[in-house]
């Protein structure tokens, strides 16, 4: 499961000059946790159930992508024509996980081990996507310039919509994994399953 926001701060550039030295895109990552105990697979699974990240009103997932995008553009304008000289996005990804406090046999542990690998996993896939998402948008971005005025409105305007483009593609991608992940009888059933199977 993932959280998303995107924010794009498209400045000329004497509100946000940025030197060709920092460019590209730079990726944050936290990792937060959230302790459940219990002494059976079925136990934890209800614990996560219970205190796991919000998602939607009523229901809760057992871990969680969650990141936030920023662009930051350089535009100028010489002779009427408007330039994006530079593109600069962040990447800000938290990943929410669950942490098991309670000791346990080493049946359980094993299983719970082999658990949270395929958590990570999927959480991790979210990330890469998003991350290539940021590639993608700097690609769209790139050699964009037209003729504008003198606070190159339109060329602003056309970032914007490009980097909204590529937002809404790479959130089609995501909501393709989770629906592959979340079926019946998919991944994440799976990882429940061989949790739960020997209580």
């Amino acid at each position: 499961m993932r959280l998303t926001s995107l924010t794009m701060l498209a400045a000329a550039c004497v509100l946000s000059c940025v030197s060709a030295a920092s460019a590209g895109t730079k990726l944050i990552v936290h990792v937060r946790t959230y302790d459940v105990a219990g002494k059976t697979g079925a136990d934890l699974v209800e614990a996560m159930d219970r205190l796991g990240p919000k998602h939607g009103y009523m229901t809760r997932a057992i871990a969680e992508t969650g990141y936030t995008v920023h662009w930051d553009l350089d535009i100028s304008r010489q002779d009427g024509t408007c330039r994006l000289r530079q593109a600069n996005g962040k990447l800000d990804l938290t990943y929410t996980f669950p942490r098991r406090l309670s000791p346990a046999s080493p049946g359980l542990r094993k299983r719970w081990d082999g658990f949270m690998a395929g958590v990570r996993r999927h959480e991790h896939t979210h990330g890469r996507i998003a991350m290539r998402m940021m590639r993608a948008t700097e690609t769209a971005l790139a050699g964009l310039e037209r003729r504008d005025n003198w606070f190159c409105t339109g060329t602003h305007l056309e970032a914007r919509r490009r980097i909204n483009a590529t937002y809404a593609e790479y959130e089609a991608k995501q909501n393709a994994f989770d629906a592959r992940e979340h079926r019946g009888g998919g991944h994440v059933e799976h990882l429940v399953d061989a949790l739960t199977k020997l209580d």
